[in-house]
């Protein structure tokens, strides 16, 4: 029992969720975390490419928490890496945005509602048995 109050001190269990406090993940740990997904999406990484890299912004989302709590964080990141090329640039940006907006869901527990991916750089990689140089 509590001498202040009389009543018995309460567990965390007791606590409703809006008293609890929250945990604060800072923008470049989010920001590593999306560039970690980038680089899971795109392996193998090309041939002389640099490992991808995200930048984030990070705003309170206007809908609270399900548990009516403080709102959730929404991360709006932009990944910026370079690909292999020839291949099909649509389909494996899309595969990009549809990871890096689940790990990092998964992972930090905020909301993605965006992914922007910027394609810096595409590496030409020669098919096997193709012509060298130019060809007449």
């Amino acid at each position: 029992m509590s001498e202040a109050t009389g009543a018995a001190p309460r567990r965390p269990a007791d606590v409703p969720p809006d008293e609890r406090g929250a945990t604060r993940i800072a923008d470049r740990v989010v920001a590593k975390i999306a560039a970690q997904a980038a680089l899971e999406a795109i392996r193998p990484l090309a041939p002389g490419a640099a490992r991808p890299h995200a930048t984030v912004v990070i705003r309170p989302h206007s809908q609270p928490s399900s548990s009516g709590g403080t709102p959730i964080d929404a991360a709006h990141l932009r990944v910026h890496l370079e690909l292999d090329y020839p291949t099909d640039i649509g389909p494996r940006c899309q595969a990009v945005r549809r990871h890096v907006a689940e790990r990092v869901g998964a992972l930090v527990g905020m909301q993605v509602p965006e992914v922007a991916v910027q394609v810096e750089k595409l590496h030409l990689t020669e098919a096997h048995g193709a012509p060298h140089g130019r060809t007449r």
